[in-house]
C-alpha cells in the first residue's frame, strides 16, 4: 500500500512539474527569418508612414518597404524610394547587421546596424530602430515598425 502511494505521489510530483514548463520561445534568428513588411516609420521619431494612413502618410513610398530574412543570410530590402538591395545579415538577441548591399544604398558604404527594439515570441511584429542617420532619407534615425506578409 505505501508503495501505491509513493508512486501516485511521484507520478501526480512529475505532472505537476511538466505540465508547468511553457513553450519555449523560439531565437531570435528563427523568429526573424521572414518577410517583413512596414507597418509604421518613425523617421527622428515623428511618424511617416503608418498603414491605413492615407493622406496622413507623407511618406506614402513605405507602402511597398520590404525587408526579406527568409532565407538566411541573404537579405532583401525593397526601401522607401523603390530601390532593392540584397546582401547578407547576421543577429543576436539585440542586434541587425546586414552588410554587402548591392548596390549600395546612397551614403551607406553598403552596411546597415539595427537596434532590435522588440519581437514578439510568435515572431509576427518586429521593430527596429537604426543605430545610425539614414543617409537615403536625409539623416535621419529612423524606427521601423514591420509585421510578416
Amino acid at each position: 500500500m505505501k508503495r501505491t502511494v509513493y508512486l501516485t505521489i511521484l507520478f501526480a510530483f512529475g505532472v505537476i512539474i511538466i505540465s508547468s514548463c511553457g513553450s519555449k520561445v523560439a531565437p531570435v534568428s528563427e523568429r526573424i527569418a521572414k518577410v517583413w513588411k512596414a507597418a509604421s516609420v518613425k523617421e527622428n521619431a515623428v511618424e511617416v508612414y503608418k498603414t491605413g494612413g492615407g493622406s496622413a502618410n507623407t511618406k506614402p513610398g513605405y507602402v511597398s518597404y520590404s525587408l526579406d530574412l527568409s532565407a538566411p543570410p541573404a537579405v532583401k530590402i525593397k526601401d522607401v524610394d523603390g530601390g532593392t538591395y540584397t546582401g547578407t545579415y547576421s543577429v543576436t538577441a539585440t542586434t541587425l547587421s546586414i552588410k554587402g548591399l548591392t548596390p549600395q544604398p546612397t551614403g551607406t558604404g553598403g552596411n546597415l546596424d539595427f537596434q532590435i527594439t522588440s519581437l514578439s515570441d510568435e515572431g509576427t511584429n518586429l521593430v527596429l530602430t537604426g543605430t545610425i542617420p539614414y543617409p537615403k532619407t536625409g539623416n535621419t534615425t529612423n524606427t521601423y515598425t514591420l509585421v510578416t506578409n
